[in-house]
């Protein structure tokens, strides 16, 4: 019982951390100063470099911290920040293909605790209808971010052009989130409503996913309703002579 109230509080506490990620990212810059800057590291490390750790917050925590570096004498610099947060997603990727390459194909044939079948099934479908663009466009989609690196270690792509496509990656990814939150995040409207601005950012990074379970869903429909149907009896015609 004590296991289940601890994880749900830390759960509680995830999620909280999330929705009012500014003001608790204030508090650690008010608390750490510049070492923030190794606390988003490993954040973002984790987060693209561990497949148990596709929960941590990803596109909200860059728009967040680029909007502190906004901020008059934040100890944050947004150019630091930008370089911090590359080496992070490029290392996290890298560490997270070589898990891929050691370990992937066991853990492919079965279904764990943290290593969900399904979400590698859905990381496969996205290169089956990407390519070798996955680890770019996988960089803006929770879960499938965290994996794609992880199928691509098992033997989806050689390990140079996935040094290329994980740069590209991860220095777009950067780029876009963190200068999307120093130019905007400090705008009155915006900064009045940041935990609906951080909501909307995760609803549209994972809205790619709704729609292709959508699509998936309504695909599979037409199926079932076809191995549904009754079959219609055989009419066997009476040869006349």
């Amino acid at each position: 019982m004590e296991a289940f109230e601890w994880l749900g509080q830390g759960l509680g506490d995830l999620i909280d951390f999330i929705l009012h990620i500014d003001v608790h990212l204030d508090n650690l810059v008010d608390k750490f100063g510049w070492r923030t800057y190794l606390i988003l590291f490993a954040i973002v490390f984790w987060e693209t470099g561990v497949v148990i750790c596709p929960f941590l917050p990803g596109d909200s925590l860059l728009f967040a911290a680029g909007a502190i570096a906004a901020r008059d004498g934040s100890p944050l610099s947004p150019w630091t920040l930008l370089v911090v947060i590359i080496v992070a997603a490029f290392l996290g990727d890298t560490f997270n293909y070589w898990i891929g390459r050691i370990i992937g194909p066991k853990a492919l044939n079965r279904d764990g605790r943290f290593l969900k079948r399904k979400y590698l099934d859905k990381t496969r479908d996205f290169y089956e209808k990407y390519g070798i663009s996955t680890i770019i466009i996988a960089r803006f989609v929770p879960i499938v971010r965290t994996f794609a690196p992880f199928v691509a270690g098992v033997g989806a792509m050689r390990y140079p052009r996935f040094l290329l496509f994980n740069f590209i990656g991860g220095a777009s990814w950067a780029l876009i989130f963190i200068w999307a939150g120093y130019f905007f995040g400090g705008l009155p409207v915006v900064r009045k409503n940041f935990t609906m601005v951080i909501m909307a950012i995760i609803v549209l990074s994972i809205l790619p996913m709704i729609i292709e379970w959508l699509r998936h869903r309504r695909q599979a429909k037409p199926l079932a309703v076809q191995l549904d149907a009754p079959t219609p009896p055989v009419v066997v015609e009476e040869k006349t002579e």
